[in-house]
């Protein structure tokens, strides 16, 4: 499949009616969504045939693009019961199977989980301070082979040292552009575009 036939299949994805802002709910676009699981699949082998977690998965974009890619099991976990009840409408249009899980990654408990790889666009922590790393590090726990993820490009610095820490490899795979639209009251521009890093952290051949 090619990229732009991606892209095409996932602007069908159903996105947030009332996004929530304590969950920093910023739907992934079917733009970011291709070129993520698409160069993960498609330069790294870490999709097709790969059991495929999305960690804060959202309306389920990610795990819907993977599943579409042929990962071999695709399961998405989120705090906000609404956020999966999208999730699972939408795999039904898509007529994929994918599970949807309702737990808050914080306090999860995953251990039953053996996954390969796992992709997210997770909270930036602005309303939740560490957020993001605290995704990021039960990401680097649980996936057997790699993470991708999205974090904003000021944080660089701060994720490499963590990613040393934890003994797992570093690779900016792009430089992207995030487009936050006028969704909350409190916004002030129709849309922003935030500089983020797509990264992949992946455990060191031994």
């Amino acid at each position: 499949m090619k990229l732009k036939e991606l892209e095409s299949i996932l602007q069908d994805c159903e996105v947030f009616d009332n996004p929530k802002i304590q969950y920093e709910q910023y739907p992934t676009t079917a733009h970011l969504a291709a070129r993520m699981l698409y160069t993960a699949d498609t330069v790294y082998g870490d999709i097709e045939d790969k059991a495929v977690g999305d960690f804060g998965s959202g309306c389920g974009i990610l795990s819907i693009a993977a599943n579409i890619l042929g990962a071999g099991y695709s399961v998405g976990f989120d705090v906000d019961p609404d956020a999966i009840r999208i999730a699972r409408e939408n795999a039904d249009e898509f007529e994929v199977d994918i599970d949807f899980i309702l737990t808050d990654l914080n306090q999860a408990k995953l251990d039953g989980f053996h996954l390969d790889t796992i992709v997210m666009n997770p909270p930036f922590g602005t309303k939740t301070k560490g957020i993001d790393m605290v995704f990021l590090k039960k990401a680097v726990e649980l996936a057997g082979t790699a993470v991708y993820s999205l974090h904003k490009t000021s944080t660089r610095d701060h994720i490499q040292k963590k990613a040393k820490e934890w003994g797992v490899d570093f690779e900016v795979v792009a430089e992207m552009k995030f487009d936050v639209p006028m969704m909350y009251k409190f916004h002030k521009k129709k849309s922003v575009d935030i500089a983020v890093d797509f990264l992949r952290l992946s455990k060191k051949s031994r």
